[in-house]
């Protein structure tokens, strides 16, 4: 068996994962030993509805198991919680945002490197067909040269979850993937519930629209060319967690991880600047960083 923790369980990403495990045949190789939250209720309920333990402390599991998934709520916890088991070596799922540190960022990035710990995570909308599609259209230059895009993905503006950065890397993770992982600066506007931000790359720009509003949790794409214009609503299914969950799977099975440290990072970086925008009202240089 491949034993793992969930540490963090206050969203829908520990319930969605405890699900699969339960219902696919693919994953019944793989025991939830405990759960943990800061939150009780939310452990509890977990504990209620699929059976598993309750854990008293987040590193009650160090050395006793396989891997790690962290899905707390809050990205400062989630460096908090990886730390104790990064020396074990066993490959970790990390929620978005990855952290809301840029300093932290680099060095959970380097501890992991220096003990082999494999990694995946971050937004699950990465996973939906329209975002892989566009992807790889940038990537084969179908129509010509990328000219610029547009992403609109929801955003909770006022809340305990560490504010901007609780749902800031849906949007920036789209766009890092479709685009590019490094703009080289950003420029945020707020007006009444909506923040739009122009990501400003060597060749071309995007522009991206955070929406505030609980009746219109809306994500759409779309990418520019020399020849055309491809954009799509992106439909965000319970096919996006299957996707986020088997990567996760892959890596306790032994696979190599699918995206570069820099890059499962980079997002930090941009959502910072994004931060610092809006704060000064001015364009922000993105951070360069090392590993």
């Amino acid at each position: 068996m491949k034993r793992v923790v969930i540490l963090g369980c206050e969203n829908t990403h520990a319930g969605a994962f405890l699900g699969l495990i339960k219902e696919k045949e693919r994953y019944a190789d793989v025991e939830v030993v405990g759960v943990y939250s800061h939150e009780p209720d939310a452990a509890k309920d977990l504990s209620e509805r699929f059976g598993v333990p309750v854990m008293e402390n987040f590193d009650d599991a160090v050395g006793k198991v396989d891997g790690v998934i962290i899905t707390a709520r809050h990205g400062d916890n989630h460096y908090k919680y990886a730390k104790p088991y990064i020396a074990s070596g066993v490959p970790m799922f990390i929620d978005k945002p990855i952290t809301v540190s840029e300093d932290e960022a680099v060095e959970l990035m380097r501890e992991c490197r220096d003990h082999g710990v494999r990694v995946t995570g971050g937004s699950s909308v990465i996973h939906s067909e329209v975002v892989k599609m566009l992807s790889r259209e940038r990537e084969e230059n179908v129509g010509d040269d990328t000219l610029g895009g547009f992403v609109r993905c929801p955003i909770m503006i006022d809340n305990p979850n560490g504010g901007y950065f609780f749902y800031a890397e849906h949007l920036v993770g789209v766009v890092s993937r479709i685009f590019g992982f490094y703009p080289e600066s950003v420029m945020a506007y707020k007006n009444d519930n909506k923040i739009t931000i122009v990501f400003r790359y060597e060749n071309y720009d995007v522009v991206g629209l955070n929406v505030d509003n609980n009746e219109a949790l809306k994500y759409y794409a779309m990418r520019v060319s020399t020849h055309g214009t491809r954009g799509e609503e992106i439909l965000v299914t319970p096919s996006c967690f299957r996707a986020e969950f088997e990567e996760f799977y892959r890596l306790l099975c032994g696979e190599e991880q699918a995206i570069r440290s820099e890059d499962f990072i980079a997002p930090v970086f941009v959502m910072n600047a994004i931060n610092r925008s809006l704060e000064s009202g001015k364009e922000e240089k993105v951070k360069g960083f090392k590993i």
